[in-house]
């Protein structure tokens, strides 16, 4: 595909080509981040589609919001690995590939022509990365969704009151972070790829991702040979480090040294609070938490949370109110941060946030919103079945030329 037929991506991955096996969430959040950064990136999906695109309420002009949310600057093409034709242009396009991503599930893909070995067979220096939920041994056929990693890892044992049944975190936290992690391992392959040649098999899986991201509870556990337990908003080695009730509700309050204590407990009126035997120290204000906090809670019942808000922040210690998402987003454009782009134009335009990374020299771009189901099929399908480039050797840099 030459750059006259289509818009050529600009930024630090141009010149990539992915071609994207992935549904749902983790895969295409990765291919999203690609993208964002410069990559070509081919979204292939099966007949019915991708499932995202029928996830909906809430849905923006009869489209999904979850599918709108993680899947632009990409191109789209409908290909069914059952059909003899169109599996040869899926294998064409791994060929061609610098980058395969996909979530299948662990070998699925074999019997297709499209795992690693079949793939890297024609194309070596190809970096392929296989998402699953527990890996591709033991855990191989268990189904990877994120509510049940976070209930299988241990996540939910933490999160809710004491005394309450355990709760799910509100967003699909492991999927999002196991995209995070491939993304991370692509780019890390890419550069071993640039210094030898070599492409190689990625594997990221929603387990190890879970107890990876609980450091310190994963610490606990591991190193301390202890199991912390649910505490509703408390943490289990700093106080105050949670929600504490101002006149009218709860704002968050952070003093995680001795330093930020001395601060705070001047601002509410309480400066003797740091040198009292029971509190002058990291370690005591944890122990004597129970002690500690009715004084704190006194003293702050006699402002609302928004005046606590402006003293405590006046005094430089780290506090807010516990918002909406919409009361996030807009906190976010009040400090700068512009989390919303505009994607496309006229009936095809979305409101995205935007990607969260600031680059000095090369930043993200937003080009294309996110497809319809087969909308680039004549064009991509015209480019794999014209002769491909011979290549010279297999370096880093030809191989996603088009």
């Amino acid at each position: 595909m030459t750059s006259s037929e289509r818009n050529v991506p600009t930024g630090p991955l141009a010149g990539l080509l992915v071609a994207d096996f992935s549904r749902v969430l983790a895969g295409p959040f990765s291919t999203q981040i690609l993208g964002d950064l410069g990559a070509d990136v081919i979204k292939v999906e099966a007949p019915a589609g991708d499932e995202t695109r029928g996830w909906r309420p809430p849905e923006r002009d009869g489209v999904s919001t979850y599918y709108l949310g993680i899947n632009r600057n990409k191109r789209d093409i409908v290909l069914d690995f059952r059909d003899p034709d169109d599996r040869a242009l899926a294998q064409e396009l791994a060929a061609r590939a610098d980058i395969v991503i996909e979530n299948f599930k662990p070998g699925g893909l074999a019997k297709y022509g499209l795992d690693y070995d079949s793939v890297a067979a024609t194309n070596p220096a190809v970096v392929y990365a296989s998402i699953s939920g527990f890996g591709s041994r033991e855990g191989a056929a268990l189904p990877g969704y994120d509510l049940i990693v976070q209930a299988m890892s241990g996540l939910m044992s933490l999160t809710g009151d004491p005394d309450g049944q355990p709760y799910r975190s509100g967003v699909s936290v492991f999927d999002i972070m196991t995209g995070m992690q491939a993304t991370i391992g692509l780019l890390a392959a890419l550069r071993h790829r640039d210094l030898t040649g070599d492409g190689q098999h990625i594997e990221v899986n929603l387990l190890s991702t879970a107890i990876s991201a609980m450091a310190n509870h994963s610490s606990t556990v591991v190193a301390g040979g202890e199991v912390p337990y649910r505490m509703g908003n408390a943490h289990a080695s700093l106080f105050p480090y949670e929600p504490l009730p101002a006149s009218d509700g709860d704002l968050i309050v952070v003093a995680a040294n001795d330093a930020q204590f001395a601060k705070l407990a001047t601002a509410i009126g309480l400066p003797d609070l740091p040198t009292d035997d029971r509190f002058d120290s990291s370690y005591k204000r944890n122990v004597n938490r129970g002690e500690l906090r009715p004084l704190l809670v006194e003293a702050l019942a006699a402002r609302t949370k928004d005046e606590w808000f402006d003293v405590l922040t006046a005094a430089g210690i780290a506090c807010g109110p516990i918002n909406t998402l919409d009361d996030g987003i807009a906190l976010a454009e009040r400090l700068g941060l512009e989390p919303v782009i505009t994607v496309g134009h006229g009936r095809r335009e979305v409101p995205m946030i935007r990607n969260a990374i600031s680059f000095s020299l090369t930043p993200p771009s937003y080009d294309a919103p996110p497809p319809l189901l087969n909308e680039h099929d004549e064009e991509i399908r015209s480019w794999l079945l014209r002769p491909r480039p011979q290549l010279s050797a297999p370096a880093s840099h030809t191989q996603g030329e088009s």
